[in-house]
């Protein structure tokens, strides 16, 4: 058994278990049930629930949803009306999520999969800077689809030992901006 003070009170009897709990306004809550003896703590439940709770709910807020967004064409979309598109694309992927791209065959266009095809190649090429195709241009029935996702922004290792701190100003030794070289009068 655990104290409510994380304290080891030792193996006891499950009456005298409550009894201590009670004393203390507390309850006895079974940890792990399958240790043989079973292990019991002394906590507020209530309080323990609420935290759990608590935490579960900023575990959520922290976690980041990837939607999927569709962007539909046909065979024959028009030059501008593409570059529409890719703007849109270019956003989506921007916010973070996934893009599928559906261009549907109508009538006799099916006999031409080689201009969707292009028109996915031409989106994949404008938007490779910030997306990844996930999966490749493949034909179902009477759409073709590929999807996007967002490349993911690799952080730069941060070492201690560096020496050199990546947000010291080298400028300020000899009082011009290090940018446009203009004095800036800091030693004056």
């Amino acid at each position: 058994m655990i104290g409510a003070d994380g304290k080891m009170l030792g193996v006891m009897n499950t009456d005298e278990a409550r009894r201590t709990a009670r004393d203390l306004d507390l309850d006895l809550v079974e940890v792990n049930p399958k240790a043989t003896p079973p292990v019991c703590k002394i906590m507020d439940f209530g309080k323990f629930k609420y935290e759990e709770k608590k935490k579960q709910a900023d575990a959520r807020k922290r976690q980041s949803q990837i939607a999927l967004k569709e962007i539909k064409l046909r065979p024959k979309t028009d030059d501008h009306d593409l570059d529409f598109k890719m703007k849109h694309i270019r956003r989506f992927l921007e916010e973070g999520n996934k893009v599928k791209i559906t261009v549907r065959f109508r009538g006799r266009e099916i006999t031409h999969p080689e201009t969707a095809q292009r028109q996915i190649d031409l989106i994949v090429e404008a938007v490779e800077d910030i997306g990844a195709v996930e999966t490749s241009a493949r034909l179902e029935g009477r759409t073709m689809t590929a999807i996007l996702a967002p490349r993911v922004k690799v952080q730069p290792a941060r070492d201690a030992g560096a020496g050199v701190d990546a947000g010291t100003d080298t400028g300020a030794d000899t009082g011009a901006d290090a940018d446009t070289g203009a004095d800036t009068g800091a030693e004056r």
